[in-house]
């Protein structure tokens, strides 16, 4: 994986913009530490930084080719997992002379043009500066795995990987108007799709490409969720399923760097690394794995209807039946704590708090043992494994199933921006437009027609926001993770099969369970989903508030965008509110507005 950024306009002379694209690379330089380029043309200056996986030597970016219809350069940041099937078709034209798949993407590019895309399989956002039409198309995976963000100026397009290296550009504001205050309280740590928060900055949405040229930008959708007709019987559906799952799982194994597999007991990554250790079995190496866990958990773990037991017992029981390198990271409260800063500054706004910063900590700790890793995000998405899949009151109410917060959330609005929006039609109307614009089939049931606006609620808003944070956590520390359920032809198949076979046997995620019981000992295949681990350690929650308390005893920005009593109140530990779903409850919000105060000041965010 790499990061990308890039400069381009018709009315200025691109040449000009080398101080600018270096301080954009300095800040993609985490996620692209082996090897960095720049090149300047008079209209476009495109920058790289290289996270090198596959042919280290000779996957040098920026990239240019000529061709018959002319010059193009590419800055590229993703991973084919379909790289030699094209390959062999497009040596038919020229050999090639690298084995990267940079190079892969630039000549289908140069061979189909925009419909390149939609034969790749892989995580992707890149641009290519046609030197001869003198315009330059960008383009993002299907599913939204690699991330890329723009800001058109009117005589400028500014692009890169991630907002801080937008920001470093001298054209590029870093300021919040009411929208990105909407954004900030009532939908964090989510975003509305294309949205950046900051004004001005956008994000080319998942499954769109577009171009730039003297008449602007133009965008467009080039694959979204189909509706079809699902004719297969369930046996069938399940041997269809097994047969995706693994394929995905294998392309996403080639690599020319040590990998690994992210492990929690569950039943998505333990799936992932039970295929994995049997691919590496038969090459005669043992696959590492890795688990987080936190200090005292064990004495402050408390069951829930979300999480009903911890992961430990079922992580060592998964290291066992695989025979696998295993590493653990326990994290203590202060640790934890202490990231919450830097979490901040890797996501490039404030997120989940403590469920950021661990994940900033264990890719850490997995980065100085390899530097690929497979991790199990999206089939819960994909599977319909969340309770609000499952539970008929959840799954019927009106509204973001995991956020049922708008009336808390708007307590805590400034009188400057609570003015100027209505809170509960800002969110509902989200909500509305995504679910409405589900496909659906003319002969779908209600329950299918809800379960078709679920998957896309859930596609658009929460596994974006799950995949925002694993792409900026682990490419901080220049970790590349690769998640095998965004295959988007799982995705794609997925979508139509019923309801009824994805709840096999009543049972969360069945249909997956059946497709691969022959993978996973009967304990772990058959465990209840439990989400990602939290730390339940009462000190965590004591650090916060005392950081939130600290925060509120000076006159700071937080108090600007943020209610003074309203955080005051929060610090009385009274509130029982979810802000997030079971992900964030009253220690993660009170993470979450130090998270705040702190990129307000990082990033010199000022109000308008």
């Amino acid at each position: 994986m790499c990061g990308i950024a890039g400069v381009i306009s018709f009315a200025e002379d691109m040449r000009g913009e080398m101080s600018a694209c270096e301080l954009m690379q300095r800040a993609l330089l985490r996620r692209g530490p082996d090897q960095k380029g720049i090149v300047l043309f008079p209209e476009a200056a495109l920058v790289h930084t290289r996270l090198a996986v596959i042919d280290i030597s000779g996957g040098r970016q920026p990239m240019t080719l000529n061709g018959q219809e002319g010059s193009f350069t590419i800055v590229y940041n993703g991973e084919l997992y379909n790289t030699d099937e094209l390959r062999r078709e497009l040596e038919e034209d020229l050999p090639f002379r690298t084995r990267s798949d940079t190079e892969v993407v630039l000549r289908s590019f140069m061979k189909w043009g925009e419909a390149c895309v939609e034969r790749f399989n892989g995580i992707f956002a890149f641009a290519v500066f046609d030197q001869s039409r003198r315009r330059v198309f960008l383009a993002r995976d299907r599913i939204g795995v690699k991330p890329l963000f723009y800001c058109d100026t009117g005589k400028k397009l500014i692009f890169a990987s991630e907002i801080p290296a937008l920001l470093q550009h001298p054209d590029v504001p870093c300021e919040i108007d009411a929208q990105g205050a909407a954004e900030l309280i009532l939908m964090a740590p989510g975003r509305t799709p294309g949205c950046g928060v900051l004004r001005g900055i956008r994000e080319v949405k998942a499954g769109w490409l577009g171009w730039y040229s003297e008449e602007g930008l133009e965008l467009r959708e080039y694959w979204r969720l189909r509706a079809r007709p699902h004719e297969e019987s369930f046996q069938e559906t399940a041997e269809h399923v097994r047969d995706l799952v693994c394929d995905s799982i294998r392309r996403q194994l080639v690599s020319d760097v040590p990998v690994c597999t992210f492990l929690s007991g569950g039943l998505d990554s333990s799936l992932i690394s039970s295929v994995a250790a049997s691919e590496l079995r038969a090459q005669g190496r043992v696959l590492p794995t890795f688990s987080v866990d936190y200090q005292n958990n064990e004495k402050f773990f408390q069951k829930s209807h979300f999480q009903p037991n911890s992961d430990p017992e079922y992580i060592r029981c998964m290291a066992e039946f695989l025979g696998s390198d295993h590493h653990w990271t326990v994290i203590g409260a202060e640790e934890l704590a202490g990231a919450l800063d830097q979490a901040a500054e890797a996501r490039g706004l404030p997120g989940m708090a403590d469920v950021d910063a661990s994940m900033l900590l264990l890719c850490r700790e997995i980065k100085k043992h390899g530097t690929v890793a497979l991790s199990g995000e999206c089939a819960d998405e994909i599977f319909g494994g969340y309770p609000w899949y499952r539970d008929e009151d959840i799954r019927m109410t009106d509204g973001f199933p995991w956020a049922q917060s708008t009336a808390y959330r708007k307590g805590f609005l400034c009188e400057r921006y609570a003015g100027q929006i209505d809170c509960e039609e800002y969110v509902y109307s989200a909500y509305r437009r995504t679910a409405d614009d589900a496909e659906r089939l003319p002969t779908d049931s209600p329950l299918e027609v809800r379960m078709r606006e679920m998957t896309r609620l859930n596609f658009d808003w929460f596994m974006q926001n799950l995949l925002d944070r694993k792409d900026r956590m682990s490419m901080y520390s220049g970790l590349e993770v690769r998640v095998p359920f965004c295959d988007y032809r799982i995705a794609e198949y997925l979508y139509n099969v019923p309801w009824e076979f994805k709840d096999w046997q009543g049972r969360e995620k069945g249909l997956l369970r059946e497709a691969m019981k022959e993978w996973l000992p009967e304990k772990v295949l058959w465990r209840k989903k439990s989400p990602y681990p939290k730390t339940h350690d009462p000190a965590f929650l004591s650090i916060a508030a005392r950081r939130l308390r600290e925060i509120l005893r000076e006159e700071g920005p937080l108090t600007e965008l943020v209610r003074r009593d309203a955080l005051e109140r929060l610090l009385t530990l009274e509130d029982h509110v979810q802000w997030y779903g079971q992900l964030m409850n009253l220690p993660q919000t009170i993470a979450y507005f130090v998270q705040l105060d702190h990129w307000l000041r990082w990033s010199g965010a000022r109000l308008v």
